[in-house]
C-alpha cells in the first residue's frame, strides 16, 4: 500500500499547484485567491521509484473556532492524521508569518516525518525570508517553484530518503489502513445536482464518516472529490461535485472551475445519481442536468433527498413520480428513490438500484432476439411511408454496451421520423428490460457502403 503524503500550509502558499505538479494532472482547483481548497483531495503519484498517495489539504488556520472555518480545519486535521509524511509549505516571497509558526507547532505534535518546503522561489528572492524558515525547527528548507517546476528533482530525492527511512520504522502512522478494494475497477458514481441539495451530506452518510465539508449555505463544495469505499458489498469510487446553477448565474471564476470539475466527473462516471431537494424537485436546472447526463450516455438514478422533511410521504412520492414522467420523459424507466442524508432512510434501496442499473447498462441482447422483436414491431406498428414509399427495416443488431447501442439497417434512414425512432427506443426498453439507461439507435442504409450510390 503506498505511503500517504499530505501537503500542508497556510492559505495561498501553492499547495494545490504543487499537488497538480506532482500528480501530473490538473486535479485540484488553483487560483490566486486564498481559501479556494476546502475539502482534502487525494491523487496517486509516481515520483521516480516511489509510489505515493498525495493529499491536497485546505489552508490551515489554527485559530478557526466557528462556522465553516472550523469545519475546514477539522477536515484538514483529519487528512493530516491519515498521512504518513507531511510536506510543510511556506511562501518564500513573504517569509515566515505567525500562521506558519502555528502550523509548525501543530505538525510537531503529530510525530510524523516533516519536509519543509519554500515555495515560489523563482526569480529574485530576499534570502532573509529563506533564513527565517530555520526558526520553524525543521532544518533547511527545500527551495522550489511549484508553478514553474523548479527544484522538483531535489524534492523527489528528499522524499526518497524519508520514505526509505519511514519504511524501516514501525511507526504508528504507518499501520493506519483504509478500506481496501477487492476489485481493481470499482464502480464510478457521480453525485450531481443543484446547490444545497445535500450531495455531500448524503455521501458522508454512505461512507459513515464526516469526510466531506458540509454546511447550510449553498456552494460549500468546490472540488470534485473522489472517495474509494465499499458500500454494502459494492466496491465504488464516489465523486462528490459542486452544485450546478444556471450558466447565466455563474460569474465567479472559482464557481466556473468547480462546475467544470463536476462536468468532467460526469464524463468519467458510469452511474450518475441526480440528487434533488424533495421540497423543491424537478426545477428547470434539474431537467438540464438530467438532459446532460443522458446525452453523455450515463445511467441515471434519481435520489429525492431531505425526505425526513416531507409530511404526507405517500402523496408526495406519487406527485414526484408524476413530475418525473412529465419533466424528464427521455429518462423513462429510471428509478426515483426517496432518501434522507440525516437519517439514512432509503440508502439500502439506493445501493441496490445502482447495482441493478449498472447491470442493465452493461447488458447485451442476442441478435436473434432483437430481430424477432423487430419483425413483431413491423407487423404491429409498421414504419411510415413518406412520399408513398415505406421505409423498410431490414435487421437490427447491438454493436456495444455502456450505453446499449443498436444499428438498424433500413432503406431510407433520413426519412424515418424522430417520433418513430423514439417509439423504437421505448420498445427496446420495455421488451428487453433496459429501464433507466440511455439507448442509442444508429440508422444505416446498405447503399451508404457504396461510394457510387
Amino acid at each position: 500500500m503506498p505511503l500517504k503524503l499530505a501537503i500542508v500550509g497556510r492559505p495561498n502558499v501553492g499547495k494545490s499547484t504543487l499537488f497538480n505538479r506532482l500528480t501530473g494532472r490538473r486535479l485540484a482547483l488553483v487560483d490566486n485567491r486564498p481559501g479556494v481548497t476546502r475539502d482534502y483531495r487525494e491523487g496517486a503519484a509516481q515520483l521516480g521509484d516511489i509510489n505515493l498517495t498525495l493529499i491536497d489539504t485546505a489552508g490551515f488556520d489554527c485559530q478557526s473556532q466557528q462556522g465553516l472555518s472550523l469545519s475546514i480545519k477539522q477536515i484538514t486535521e483529519q487528512a493530516v492524521s491519515q498521512s504518513d509524511i507531511c510536506l510543510f509549505l511556506f511562501d518564500a516571497r513573504v517569509g515566515v508569518l505567525a500562521t506558519d509558526n502555528e502550523v509548525a507547532g501543530y505538525l510537531r505534535k503529530q510525530n510524523k516525518p516533516i519536509i519543509l518546503v519554500a515555495n515560489k522561489c523563482e526569480g529574485n528572492l530576499n534570502k532573509s525570508h529563506i533564513h527565517e524558515a530555520y526558526s520553524l525547527g525543521f532544518g533547511e528548507p527545500l527551495k522550489i517553484s511549484a508553478e514553474h517546476g523548479e527544484g522538483i528533482g531535489e524534492l523527489i530525492c528528499a522524499l526518497h530518503e524519508v520514505t526509505v527511512n519511514s519504511a524501516n520504522l514501525e511507526s504508528p502512522q504507518l499501520s493506519w489502513k483504509t478500506n481496501e478494494l477487492t476489485s481493481e475497477n470499482p464502480l464510478k458514481i457521480a453525485f450531481v445536482g443543484r446547490p444545497n441539495s445535500g450531495k455531500s451530506s448524503l455521501i458522508n452518510k454512505i461512507i459513515g464518516a464526516d469526510r466531506l465539508l458540509t454546511g447550510p449555505t449553498p456552494g460549500v463544495t468546490r472540488d470534485a472529490i473522489s472517495i474509494l469505499t465499499n458500500w454494502k458489498g459494492l466496491d465504488v469510487r464516489i465523486h462528490d461535485t459542486a452544485g450546478m446553477r444556471k450558466r447565466a448565474k455563474v460569474v465567479d471564476k472559482i464557481e466556473k472551475l468547480s462546475v467544470g470539475d463536476g462536468l468532467r466527473s460526469i464524463c468519467f462516471a458510469e452511474i450518475v445519481v441526480l440528487v434533488l431537494d424533495s421540497e423543491i424537485p424537478f426545477e428547470s436546472q434539474d431537467v438540464r442536468i438530467a438532459d446532460l447526463v443522458e446525452r453523455e450516455g450515463r445511467s441515471v438514478v434519481i435520489a429525492a433527498n431531505k425526505w425526513d422533511l416531507i409530511e404526507n410521504k405517500q402523496h408526495h412520492l406519487q406527485h414526484l413520480n408524476e413530475l418525473f414522467v412529465r419533466r424528464i420523459p427521455n429518462l423513462r424507466g429510471a428509478c426515483l428513490i426517496p432518501v434522507s442524508a440525516l437519517t439514512g432512510f432509503g440508502l439500502y434501496k439506493l445501493n441496490q438500484t445502482i447495482s441493478k442499473t449498472w447491470n442493465i447498462w452493461n447488458r447485451r441482447v442476442p441478435t436473434s432476439h432483437l430481430n424477432l422483436w423487430l419483425e413483431e414491431i413491423k407487423s404491429s406498428h409498421p414504419p411510415p411511408a413518406p412520399g408513398g414509399r415505406r421505409v423498410k427495416l431490414r435487421y437490427i443488431t447491438q454493436i456495444k454496451t455502456r450505453p446499449p447501442s443498436f444499428v438498424i439497417m433500413c432503406s431510407k434512414p433520413r426519412d424515418l421520423p424522430t417520433e418513430y425512432l423514439r417509439f423504437l427506443k421505448n420498445g427496446l426498453r420495455d421488451s428487453f428490460g433496459l429501464e433507466g439507461v440511455p439507448i442509442r439507435i444508429i440508422l444505416r442504409s446498405q447503399s451508404e457502403d457504396n461510394p457510387y450510390a
